[in-house]
Order: structure tokens, then C-alpha cells, then sequence
């Protein structure tokens, strides 16, 4: 029996939506589970936003390091809204139907996101690596124009890698039942639903999620062993301990990014993992950007010390 297809130009318009799976063992839990995900996600939001006002409001946290950290937070929060109220409607509504045009779109700006993520996680590690170890040089070459260049490059970086893999996978022609064994439209999912043969798309899509995952990892690795190099030969045990409390942040994040993000990607064969696919697709959308303001910005002195200063203004005002 031939398989039915959607994908020439003639008839895509009129193409049958895609199904989202969703979590189906659970569905029927959707009641319970979607307060639980709403108030992680505006959690999530909120966190970030805070860190991104603080950053902007306090002349004290407007440096480099901050400069970065408000970006970051910027982009997770764009990045867990592309997924997550969809993931909402699917628990409250069971509104699992998606159009052709939409599902491409999250998927595009759901993986250039999350590549423009990886690449300023490697411009913070560079940003350390400056402060620790080329103090001397650090506010002359670290200037708000090139803390600007570095950032703007990352989101262009991460979108011109997204574009060919996604655009070639939007001009395939669409097989079977045209459901998505995923809760958003992530490209490994995708890959299997043409009916032309997707091996160089696979083999992209792998080639990039190597060089994507990669190469901020090569970059921070080399940056942090000159790091800590560094601090070992400081004299002032309390600034050994500073230097390595900011350290210890910056991989904790990256560890927990990492993990989630190299077992769905970093394996050529996905249709045998797509169930457990999802549970770290979960982590790595809603859990990371909970924690990121938590565990990379709130928790350090200086910050809590601008937020307490920003609300007594806020409460003078009043």
C-alpha cells in the first residue's frame, strides 16, 4: 500500500495538521498536571525577567559579566515560551493538533534559541576567563561595544546554522499518520515523518548538534583550565573562594544544560529513544530555565544586594 503524502507546493496548504503525542500515559492527568507546569513556567519567566531588570535598573550590576547574564536570561525566557504554553493547552484543552506552518516555526526558533544559548554560555566562559586571568586588559577589551558584537553574534550564529536543516526539512513530503511522538516539534521527531529519504538531513542535523554542543564545551574547558590555574596562585583565600563560587555557578548550569541536551541529540538514531526523549526534553525546557536565575545570578551577594536596594526604592516611591 502506498503511503499517503503531503508536500508539494500544490496541496501543502491544504496538508492535514500534525498531532503532538503529548505524554498520553498521563493525559488523563492533565488537570492536575497543568497548574503544576504553569507555575513552574511563570516561575521560570518571572526569575528571568527579575534577573534581566535588576541587571538594566543597578549601575552597580551594569558590567560585563551581568551584561551576559541578562542576555542569557533574556533568551531562556523566549526559548521555555516557545515549548511550554503549547505543552499547556495539550494538559488543559487536549489541544494536541498543530498546522505544517506552525510546527516548523517552533521548531526553528525552539533549536536556533537553544543554539544561541550554547554559544553565549561559551562567551561567558570567555568573559571569566578575561576577568581571572587578563585582569589587566579586561575593561578595554571587554567594552560594552564588543560585549554587544559577541552577543549579537551568537543569536546570528545560531540562526544561520538552524536555517538549512529546517528549511530543507519543511520542502519534504509528510508520510502516515502525521503524528509527532514528542509534546513540542523538535527536529528529531520531524526527521521521521517524510516520506523521501532523510539520511543527509540526519546526518546534519547530527553534524550540527556536534558542533553546536561541542564547541562551547572545547571553549570553556580550555578557558576554565587556565582559570583555575589562575586561582590556585591568588594570595587571598577569600578571593580564591569568590573566584571559584562564580565558577562552580557557570558549570553547574552547563552540566545540567548539557546532560539533557547530549542524550537527545548527540545519538544518529532517534526513533528507539523518543519516549524518554521527552522527559529530557522536559528538563531541558522548563527545569533549566527554572533553576538558571536560582543557581547562576540569585544567589550571588551582589545581586540579592541590588534587589533588596531596587525594592526600598520601589517602596520610597510609594
Amino acid at each position: 500500500m502506498e503511503k499517503s503524502c503531503v508536500g508539494d507546493a500544490r496541496n501543502r496548504t491544504a496538508a492535514p495538521e500534525l498531532t503532538l503525542e503529548g505524554f498520553p500515559a498521563v493525559q488523563h492527568l492533565g488537570k492536575v498536571l497543568f497548574p503544576a507546569h504553569l507555575l513552574t513556567y511563570l516561575a521560570s519567566v518571572t526569575g528571568n525577567t527579575l534577573v534581566i531588570t535588576i541587571t538594566w535598573a543597578d549601575h552597580h550590576l551594569q558590567t560585563p559579566m551581568y551584561f551576559f547574564l541578562g542576555s542569557f536570561s533574556f533568551l531562556e525566557c523566549c526559548f521555555t515560551t516557545t515549548v511550554i504554553p503549547k505543552l499547556l493547552a495539550i494538559f488543559l484543552l487536549g489541544r494536541q493538533k498543530i498546522s505544517f506552518a506552525a510546527c516548523i516555526t517552533q521548531a526553528f526558533v525552539f533549536l536556533f534559541l537553544g543554539a544561541a544559548v550554547f554559544f553565549l554560555m561559551a562567551v561567558l566562559s570567555l568573559d571569566r576567563y578575561m576577568a581571572i586571568c587578563k585582569r589587566l586588559y579586561y575593561a578595554t577589551i571587554m567594552n560594552p561595544r564588543m560585549c554587544s558584537l559577541l552577543a549579537t553574534a551568537c543569536l546570528v550564529l545560531g540562526f544561520s546554522l538552524m536555517v538549512v536543516p529546517v528549511t530543507k526539512l519543511s520542502q519534504l513530503s509528510l508520510c502516515g499518520s502525521h503524528v509527532i511522538p514528542h509534546f513540542f516539534c523538535d527536529l528529531g521527531p520531524l526527521i521521521n515523518l517524510p516520506c523521501s529519504d532523510i539520511r543527509s538531513i540526519e546526518m546534519l542535523a547530527f553534524g550540527l548538534a556536534l558542533f553546536i554542543l561541542s564547541t562551547p564545551l572545547i571553549v570553556t574547558i580550555t578557558a576554565y583550565n587556565n582559570m583555575v590555574a589562575t586561582i590556585l596562585r591568588l594570595p587571598s583565600a577569600k578571593e580564591r573562594q569568590k573566584a571559584f563560587s562564580t565558577c562552580s555557578s557557570h558549570l553547574s548550569v552547563l552540566s545540567l544544560m548539557y546532560g539533557s541536551c547530549v542524550f537527545i541529540y548527540l545519538k544518529p538514531k532517534q526513533v528507539s529513544r523518543l519516549d524518554s526523549n521527552k522527559e529530557a526534553a522536559l528538563v531541558n525546557a522548563v527545569v533549566t530555565p527554572l533553576l538558571n536565575p536560582v543557581t547562576y545570578t540569585l544567589r550571588n551577594k551582589q545581586v540579592r544586594q541590588a534587589l533588596r536596594d531596587t525594592l526600598s526604592r520601589v517602596r520610597l516611591q510609594k
